[in-house]
């Protein structure tokens, strides 16, 4: 049996952050001053696709505290992320196994998150049995506490998934119409556009309706497993209301990629009572799109690694809806 199609890059690796020594001077003293000491030690975060500073900073006090930042000239999409984030956590139940926050600042033209630090890894490709479990199960317990979302934090005015698909997802309808290129197909997918378009345009249907909120940008480098086996999630900024399952689903490529059974995975998660039949079939449809789209006009201000992950993801997805489609 051949090994598992792994990323190219781990997901624990796949950043290019900023070191701390590199922060301007009067931020390091600013951060240093809110934290209570001065940092002695910085831990930057090798998981994720952005350019921006993440870290865990210890300081001469022996505290610690997970720090995100970004200058608001060079990255103003970053700021605007991280303070969505900001806003975002600060109204999520506190029972959730999310980061809390702690406070914001802005010095020397950076913008500055800070929340406590989650001492944890990035789960393990392929997927251990134990670490799947666990992030399974904390998936379950976001679905849960997010169903029926605390009025604080819809007040936010947070998107709908149904309408980001349709403005951002969606990309094979563009390809079909000659807006997008056609990425690269594998053999099973070539000739299946007009099935992948009609696959794709039932997820903003499925989605509209659904007042519960999901994560929305649910992938491996954003959970941590702590030392009691326990998954944390990562990164709150893209929330939206939504299906539980979409999220699911978007995890669910790695156990796929991993060799896994994702589709009894799929199945028999309690995210996904009440979907529709065919609901995993236009998720993978939607992903398989925008990842492979995607791949060919990741941003600058993104890790170089991102293109290479995005149509590694493209593949998987779109693998996977082949196999389940019959597309041999």
């Amino acid at each position: 049996m051949s090994p598992p199609p792994l990323p190219p890059v781990p997901y624990h690796a796949s950043a290019l952050r900023p070191s701390w020594p590199t922060l301007p001077a009067a931020l390091r003293a600013a951060v240093g001053e809110r934290l209570g000491a001065p940092v002695v030690t910085a831990r930057v975060a090798g998981a994720g696709f952005t350019r921006g500073f993440a870290a865990v900073l210890e300081t001469a006090d022996g505290g610690r505290a997970f720090v995100k930042a970004a200058p608001a000239v060079e990255q103003p999409h970053l700021v605007d992320w991280y303070a969505r984030e900001a806003a975002i956590l600060d109204r999520l139940p506190v029972a959730l196994p999310a980061p809390r926050p702690r406070w914001t600042l802005y010095e020397a033209g950076w913008f500055v998150l800070c929340t406590d630090a989650v001492d944890g890894h990035t789960p393990r490709l392929p997927w251990v049995a134990g670490e799947l479990d666990a992030t399974l199960t904390g998936c379950a317990e976001v679905a849960a506490a997010l169903a029926d979302p605390p009025a604080e934090l819809t007040a936010l005015g947070l998107p709908h998934l149904a309408d980001l698909a349709r403005s951002d997802i969606l990309w094979w309808e563009e390809v079909a119409a000659g807006r997008e290129p056609t990425p690269p197909l594998p053999p099973p997918a070539l000739g299946r556009l007009p099935e992948l378009v009609a696959l794709e345009s039932r997820l903003p249907r499925y989605a509209a309706g659904v007042t519960g909120l999901i994560h929305g940008d649910l992938r491996v480098d954003n959970v941590l497993i702590d030392a009691d086996g326990r998954a944390w999630f990562c990164d709150w900024t893209w929330v939206c209301s939504g299906p539980a399952w979409f999220d699911l689903a978007g995890l669910l490529l790695t156990a796929y990629a991993s060799g896994l059974d994702a589709d009894r995975l799929f199945a028999a998660h309690p995210a996904t009572a009440g979907a529709p039949p065919d609901a995993l079939d236009a998720t993978l449809a939607a992903l398989a799109g925008y990842y492979l789209t995607g791949a060919a006009a990741a941003p600058p201000t993104a890790s170089p690694h991102l293109p290479a992950h995005q149509r590694w993801s493209g593949e998987q997805a779109l693998d996977w809806l082949a196999r389940r489609q019959g597309w041999g």
